[in-house]
């Protein structure tokens, strides 16, 4: 029996034009039923029986307040959350988002390529990767470095592109445990072109597994 995944892609702020190719691509990538949805009333019936929750490239703020206890208590009871890329641009009201993802979006600089240096090469949302992933993307800058609350999986090298704002230590994709449930959150996706690429579509679906708990 196929996983069930609620994809949330409401945006309340800046939206990505990417966002129907990274649903087609949730669709496609593995063995998933996905219910697709912007309306906030998804999030105020139950989450049991989903094996994952996605916000896909969301932003700003997009649950009511019921929504919020709806989603924390999934989460701690044991579900799954994702967050893609502008999933870090999303409910700045609401503290417990900024834990349960691990990081909050500070700025990027432009849409250019660079390097996503591997740091964790043992879960399923990397172990396909090289060592060094030459990628395109905007190369989010985070408010504050997750590191050590969360496993961070890989870094953005900022010495291969202009205008990296982090540093020497700057995680990229990292994945934590919160309450029973578990997180993972890649800051990649940016552009439709990335839900094309095999690498990064093999990314994406070994993060959906690790926290819907199929791998």
């Amino acid at each position: 029996m196929a996983a069930r995944l609620l994809v949330h892609t409401r945006t309340t702020a800046y939206r990505h034009d990417s966002i129907p190719a990274g649903v087609e691509a949730v669709r496609t990538i593995g063995d998933f039923e996905v219910d697709h949805t912007e309306d906030l009333a998804a999030f105020e019936k139950t989450l049991d029986g989903y094996a994952a929750v996605v916000f896909l490239s969301t932003s700003g703020e997009v649950l009511t307040p019921a929504g919020r206890e709806r989603l924390a208590a999934y989460v701690e009871s044991g579900g799954g959350f994702v967050g893609v890329h502008a999933a870090a641009c999303t409910e700045y009201d609401w503290p417990y988002y900024g834990e349960l993802l691990g990081a909050r979006f500070d700025r990027h600089p432009e849409y250019q390529p660079g390097k996503v240096v591997v740091e964790d090469a043992d879960h399923p949302a990397t172990r396909h990767l090289s060592a060094v992933w030459d990628f395109v993307d905007e190369w989010y800058d985070f408010r504050t470095n997750p590191r050590g609350a969360v496993r961070v999986l890989a870094c953005a090298d900022e010495s291969s592109y202009d205008g990296g704002g982090m540093g020497e230590d700057h995680p990229l994709v990292w994945c934590r445990e919160q309450g029973a449930g578990r997180v993972f959150y890649t800051a990649l996706g940016h552009a439709a072109e990335a839900y094309e690429d095999p690498d990064f579509r093999a990314h994406l679906l070994g993060g959906i597994n690790w926290a819907a708990k199929l791998a």
